[in-house]
Order: structure tokens, then C-alpha cells, then sequence
């Protein structure tokens, strides 16, 4: 199979729905793309109705274009992954995975245009953050959240208005940036720099006000985050969390007991924010964020220290924090119940406190003049004799 023929898959595919977010070739399933978090199988000329081993295994190695280190990631670890371009058309971040001896694709769609905080919609918190000078930032979410969408409208932010030196370590670049107030040097995994770790440890050298590590993977470049993060940079960063709490214990339990008392004074002088996204189904077709974000205070400060306790959770520190940027996932669904962009049963689904959520939701349909109960009466029996 020639890059030409693959080329033409890809693009038959991306036109093939509208609002496609990922393509995705498995062995035994027809050619499929996501759009708005559904598969839809796609039919072409020749019409591929089930996939065999042989030809997943075919464009893996087409897309690999013979790269040793990829090759040897995927034979050894079972994965890797790596960038695609479609000519002018798109760009993907792919991965390449076993499974079973046979070779699966997920093409994930870059987007080409810069987002930008306003035209995402997020928080105003977002501001907020490009006006820290050091520390770290975690902007975490289960994969295909949009955390790094997030976090390339925060690095636009402070392109458009700081004249700083930017370095980006990521897996794949999935944003290109362009030069505008900041000056910005973003290097590839693989290609510019072989692990994290090391790609950190150098950023150090090349004096950045701003560096972005793809993903806190390992508890190296987690010590080295926080180094950066003591010694004047301001660190951003992702982790696979889905909320802040849960944030704070996995870098915790990265490290050995005799260093938790360390590494919690450590993570209580560094933290700065810890965003928190999902994506929930949107009324009408695709998908709306909701955030949970947590600042520092002193009482945050102080439950990292000690860790939670009745009434100093995370949870309720965030929610007596709400005038000062800070919010929970309840309180979010809550407001987009509200702007009528999901509905009552999506709002239940994804609360983290049910109760609240659903207190929540009874006090606007009793504002809007709507049921809260679908109990019709209530009336004592009289036949009752006591």
C-alpha cells in the first residue's frame, strides 16, 4: 500500500461525517470514525467491510515510514506513538497498539487554528492563570477530554499579550504555534528529545519563563517539574485525573513514604491551579466541557500539608472558593443545566455529588415554575385507625 492510497483512506474518512474528532482502524470492524464520542462505520470504493490483521498491520507500518525507534517502542512496549500529516488537509496525533498479535490505529484529529480562550468558551479563571509568574499548573482529564485544546488557548493567551521564551515538550506537537509576542520553541518526543525527563532537565538551560511537559508521567520528571517550578518557571502540565484530589494523591503515591512529608511541602509552595475537564453530550449533538478548578489559598495549602479531613476536603474548600475563580464539577453542571446546553438526565450522570446536582436543579425548574417531584398528592388515610 502506497502513501498515496493511504492518503486517500484518510481523507475519504474525514469527509465522511461531519464533527470528526478521531479514525479509527481495527481488525475485524469496518473503517470507522468518531463524531460527536459515537463510531460510525464508513463505506468507500473499494468498500472495506471488515478489516483484516494483514491490513491494519499494513498502514501501521506505512504510518511508521520505517522509523527505528518507533518500531522497536511498538515491539517492546506494545504501543507508540506518533504524528501524521495529510498534506494541507490535517494533522493527527496516531497511535499504534497490539492487540492479540494484531495492530489497531486511533488517528486522532489535530485542529489547525490556534484556539483561544474566548472562542472555547472557558472559564474566565483562564486569565487568571497566564498571570502567574512560576509554580505549576495541571490541567487533567480522562484522554480525549480536550485538555491540551485547554491548554493551547492558555499558551495563545500568553502569546498574544508576553514577550517570554516558551518551550514545549510534547508527544506529539499537536499546535504549531506561531511566533507572535512570545518566542516559542516547541520539540517533539523522539524527534527533538528521548524522554520527559531529560527533555525537562534541558529546558532548564535554555532559560524559558514557560515550559509545557506534555504529560507528568513518572515520578523523574515530576521531581524535575517541581525543581523548574521552585527555581522561577512556571510549569504546565497534564495528568490522567479526574478531579483535583485525586491530582494531589498521585503525585503523592509516585513517591515512598519517607518522602511524603517532603513532597507534600513541596506541592504546597509550587501549585497554582489544578484544572479539571470532562466532556459531556451537548442538547442537540456534540459535546460541552465542564471544569472543576482549584487555586491555592492557605487552606488548600493546608490540606496538601495534612491531607483531607471533615470539613476541609478539597471539595468544600473549592466550593467556599467560588469568588475567587475557583468552582466544582457540581456547581459547573449545574450552570450549563441552566443555559439549557445539557439535559437533566446528562447533569445527573456526570455529577460527582448527586444530591447536590440534583438540589441544584430543583432550585431552577422551581424558578422556572417547573415540577421538582413527579409525586401527583399526598394525603392522609382515613381509614387508619391507630
Amino acid at each position: 500500500m502506497q502513501k498515496q492510497e493511504i492518503d486517500h483512506i484518510l481523507s475519504k474518512m474525514l469527509e465522511a461525517h461531519f464533527n470528526v474528532s478521531d479514525l479509527n482502524f481495527t481488525p475485524g470492524k469496518p473503517l470507522q470514525v468518531e463524531s460527536s464520542g459515537e463510531l460510525i462505520p464508513v463505506k468507500m470504493e473499494p468498500d472495506f467491510k471488515v478489516l483484516t490483521p494483514f491490513q491494519t498491520e499494513t498502514i501501521a507500518l506505512n504510518l511508521i515510514k520505517q522509523d527505528r525507534r518507533l518500531t522497536e517502542a511498538l515491539l517492546r512496549e506494545g504501543s507508540c506513538d506518533l504524528s501524521y500529516a495529510l498534506g494541507d488537509k490535517a494533522r493527527f496525533r496516531v497511535n499504534i497498539f497490539s492487540r492479540s498479535g494484531q495492530y489497531s490505529i486511533v488517528l486522532r484529529k489535530l485542529e489547525t487554528a490556534i484556539p483561544t480562550i474566548e472562542s472555547l468558551n472557558l472559564p474566565k479563571t483562564f486569565h487568571k492563570m497566564t498571570q502567574e509568574k512560576n509554580g505549576i499548573i495541571f490541567v487533567t482529564g480522562a484522554t480525549g477530554s480536550g485538555k491540551s485544546t485547554s491548554l493551547a488557548a492558555f499558551l495563545d493567551a500568553l502569546n498574544e499579550t508576553k514577550s517570554i521564551h516558551i518551550i514545549t515538550l510534547e508527544d506529539p506537537i499537536e499546535f504549531q504555534h506561531p511566533q507572535k509576542m512570545a518566542t516559542f520553541n516547541q520539540r517533539e518526543l523522539g524527534e527533538d528529545f528521548d524522554t520527559f525527563a531529560n527533555g525537562l532537565r534541558a529546558a532548564l538551560r535554555q532559560a524559558p519563563k514557560v515550559i509545557l511537559v506534555g504529560e507528568m508521567r513518572d515520578r523523574e520528571t515530576v521531581e524535575i517539574g517541581l525543581s523548574a517550578a521552585e527555581t522561577g518557571h512556571l510549569v504546565v502540565s497534564t495528568l490522567h485525573t479526574v478531579d483535583a484530589g485525586q491530582t494531589i494523591n498521585r503525585i503523592i503515591g509516585m513517591f515512598s513514604l519517607k518522602e511524603e512529608h517532603q513532597i507534600r511541602i513541596r506541592l504546597a509552595d509550587t501549585i497554582r491551579w489544578i484544572v479539571c475537564q470532562r466532556l459531556l453530550p451537548k442538547v442537540g449533538g456534540g459535546r460541552v466541557a465542564a471544569f472543576e478548578i482549584m487555586g491555592s489559598n492557605l487552606r488548600i495549602k493546608d490540606s496538601i500539608l495534612n491531607g483531607e479531613m471533615d470539613g476541609k476536603t478539597f471539595y468544600e474548600i473549592i466550593t467556599d472558593g467560588e469568588a475567587f475563580g475557583m468552582t466544582t464539577f457540581d456547581r459547573y453542571i449545574i450552570r450549563l443545566y441552566q443555559q439549557g446546553l445539557i439535559t437533566e438526565e446528562t447533569a445527573s450522570a456526570y455529577a460527582s455529588r448527586k444530591a447536590v446536582v440534583g438540589r441544584g436543579m430543583d432550585t431552577i425548574k422551581s424558578a422556572r415554575g417547573e415540577k421538582t417531584t413527579d409525586i401527583e398528592a399526598l394525603e392522609l388515610d382515613h381509614d387508619y385507625e391507630g
